[in-house]
């Protein structure tokens, strides 16, 4: 059998969940032998590969380039998994919501409650272009796994990678496996 393509990817987060995938400790060389990880914001990959067995997505998708990142990613993958709360219902990342559209969260950001020097960044590439609303991954790209959690555990991550190294689908059931938060 030849070894696994695992990518992860990072939207719009804090990288808990990331954080949370390093805690599997020990099991890590164990995945190692069993992976290639072709991507992730823990290797200097610049460019998200063709032909991805599987990806976990941490994060909501808040901007433009996030936006165009998801699209590539779930074209690019077979497996895709929505990892952690942000990447399955928006949390967190989604509190901006309510302020209103992206002109209004950036006049709220940057103009009203600056200290000093309130000024909107217009330089390209310093703040990538808002979208008016945070949305989950599932709202974009179809999603088939959710792992939830803020951060899901490393029992969690485990309990979804394990059964997918032996080409088996994963079955998230009970308050330890399925529970939000």
């Amino acid at each position: 059998m030849s070894r696994l393509k695992l990518a992860t990817v990072w939207l719009g987060g804090c990288s808990g969940c990331h954080m949370s995938f390093l805690d599997l400790d020990e099991w890590l060389i164990d995945l190692a032998a069993q992976t290639d990880v072709v991507f992730s914001p823990f290797a200097d990959i610049k460019k998200y590969p063709e032909g991805v067995d599987v990806v976990l997505v941490e994060g909501a998708i808040a901007n433009e380039e996030h936006l165009q990142t998801i699209q590539i990613v779930r074209e690019r993958s077979k497996i895709l998994i929505s990892f952690g709360d942000c990447a399955v219902t928006g949390n967190v990342t989604a509190l901006r919501n309510p302020v209103g559209n992206a002109e209004t969260v950036l006049q709220r950001s940057y103009i009203q409650t600056a200290d000093l020097y309130p000024q909107i960044p217009q330089e390209p590439g310093i703040v990538p272009p808002l979208l008016d609303r945070v949305t989950p991954v599932h709202t974009v790209v179809p999603v088939d796994i959710y792992l939830p959690g803020c951060p899901p555990s490393a029992t969690r991550i485990r309990a979804v990678l394990e059964p997918l190294l032996r080409g088996e689908k994963p079955h998230l059931e009970g308050r330890e496996f399925i529970k939000f938060g």
